[in-house]
């Protein structure tokens, strides 16, 4: 693997007492303790070079997200690349962030063949689904294809994985929870900006909207299956 530079993977945690609280309420800790992998998507968000090159974090997460994904497909799941997409240059968006920054975030994904447009040390296999969102979350009805593309496979399971962990991927779980998928996010696989943001999403999501596991969690519940 190429050296891109310095690469950190976050100082992740959840509390004790949110592992409490939820073994008390279901009598165990993680709320899905086998997947099956022909059911299974992990799902990459945005781990484009315009989110890569500068944080350290994202960079960090490419063995993990490379990991997962290598062993996934050879256990017949499907792996999604969700690329950020060009939607014009909504008023509200401009009103938010100013006429430059939303521009700048409105061209993130990059122009070209999406394949391309990926941060160039993964490697994408011709099974794999590669897709576009015009929103924060890649499962808000209307604004990605994946949802759908998933159905057509059958996936019930979803691995969150990629960047921002407190925007888009934290989006994505959240939506993903609520079109009944199980969520797995997953902890060390994910890039945000600081470990508090990132230990901020893994707590929301662990609470309310899916499990949190780390990369060697997942690769032994694929492996179990």
């Amino acid at each position: 693997m190429a050296d891109d530079g310095q690469r950190r993977v976050h100082e992740w945690m959840i509390e004790d007492r949110e592992y409490a609280r939820q073994e008390a309420r279901r009598g165990r800790r993680h709320a899905f303790g086998h997947l099956d992998p022909h059911r299974t998507a992990l799902v990459v968000v945005d781990m484009v070079p315009f989110f890569v090159t500068e944080n350290e974090y994202c960079r960090g997460v490419v063995p993990n997200i490379g990991r997962i994904a290598d062993t996934l497909r050879r256990a017949g799941g499907t792996v999604a690349w969700v690329l950020p997409g060009a939607d014009g240059q909504p008023a509200v968006a401009v009103e938010f962030y100013g006429p430059r920054v939303a521009e700048m975030f409105r061209r993130s994904g990059g122009t070209g063949p999406l394949r391309d447009r990926l941060w160039h040390e993964f490697e994408i296999h011709d099974g794999d689904l590669l897709v576009e969102k015009t929103a924060a979350s890649a499962f808000f009805p209307g604004r990605s294809p994946l949802p759908d593309l998933l159905a057509a496979r059958g996936v019930d399971t979803v691995l969150i994985t990629g960047t921002v962990t407190n925007v888009c991927c934290e989006s994505s779980a959240r939506d993903a929870s609520t079109l009944g998928y199980r969520v797995i996010m997953v902890a060390d696989a994910n890039a945000a900006v600081r470990d508090r943001d990132h230990n901020a999403t893994l707590h929301t999501i662990y609470r309310t909207f899916g499990d949190v596991r780390p990369t060697v969690d997942v690769v032994a519940m694929i492996g179990a299956a």
